[in-house]
């Protein structure tokens, strides 16, 4: 499957507001379509990151959508929850010593190399808002799309509970972000195969 033209094809189809076409263009400009969607874990590959957001994408529409609720909106949180990875990792290699052989090997790696610190899921708000306006649902959804992972509720915020209390949206899209990294995507590190 060809993510890259899938992710544009839902894209174009879904998302009309206002700066879209210039979103996806700005995202053409970044390594987005190339990055992986993570270090090690799951899609520590080339394409990772498309493919997650596909994934995502995907589980958000077929487990969650309620007829009656806004497609575009499904497209939006699920294509661009991780916006905040374009430009974030930086490939490299690192020796691993392989168990069978005992013989050392030169791996892919991927390590953070990040140059706009600016949060996880606040960042993606961020990046999409340059160019598109969100809805609140929306912009909350992506926010805490990370759940009990994102550094503010490891850190004791309880702004995650009233976010999504207030916001069905935001708990569909962390509950299709975990079925899609633990489930779907199991086995997609080229880094780690575990």
């Amino acid at each position: 499957m060809d993510y890259k033209e899938e992710f544009i094809r839902i894209f174009q189809e879904h998302i009309h507001r206002e700066g879209a076409a210039a979103l996806l263009s700005w995202m053409q400009t970044t390594d987005f379509f190339t990055a992986p969607a993570s270090t090690r874990f799951h899609g520590a590959c080339e394409g990772g990151l498309v493919m997650h957001s596909v994934n995502v994408y995907h589980v958000l529409r077929d487990r969650f959508f309620t007829e009656g609720e806004n497609p575009e909106s499904y497209a939006i949180c699920g294509l661009l929850h991780d916006l905040c990875k374009a430009n974030f990792y930086k490939p490299g290699f690192r020796n691993v010593k392989n168990e069978e052989t005992g013989v050392w090997e030169r791996v892919p790696s991927y390590s953070v190399a990040d140059a706009f610190p600016y949060g996880h899921g606040e960042k993606s708000v961020y990046l999409i808002e340059r160019f598109v306006r969100l809805k609140p649902a929306e912009a909350v959804a992506i926010r805490w799309h990370m759940g009990g992972f994102d550094d503010s509720a490891r850190g004791g915020s309880f702004a995650i509970s009233e976010a999504y209390r207030a916001y069905p949206l935001a708990v569909k899209l962390h509950l299709a972000d975990l079925e899609a990294t633990y489930l779907v995507e199991r086995g997609t590190s080229a880094v780690n195969r575990k």
